[in-house]
């Protein structure tokens, strides 16, 4: 993950992971999965595709 997502100890994924609780934070990153994937062909191609698989791994990882 890059630098600018981590302040002190604390990355922004496990923050929101912690404020938004087990059942947001797997919608957020369902939504986030479908978000990437939907405009991937019209924004920056591989790179979104790319996020979207960062946000499922997380989503699985946490359904693990």
């Amino acid at each position: 993950m890059s630098d600018h997502y981590q302040h002190g100890d604390v990355e922004c994924i496990e923050a929101l992971r912690s404020a938004l609780g087990p059942e947001g934070f797997r919608g957020f990153c369902a939504g986030n999965v479908m978000k990437y994937v939907w405009r991937y062909r019209h924004r920056h191609g591989v790179v979104d595709l790319n996020k979207a698989r960062q946000y499922l791994d997380w989503l699985i990882d946490d359904l693990a």
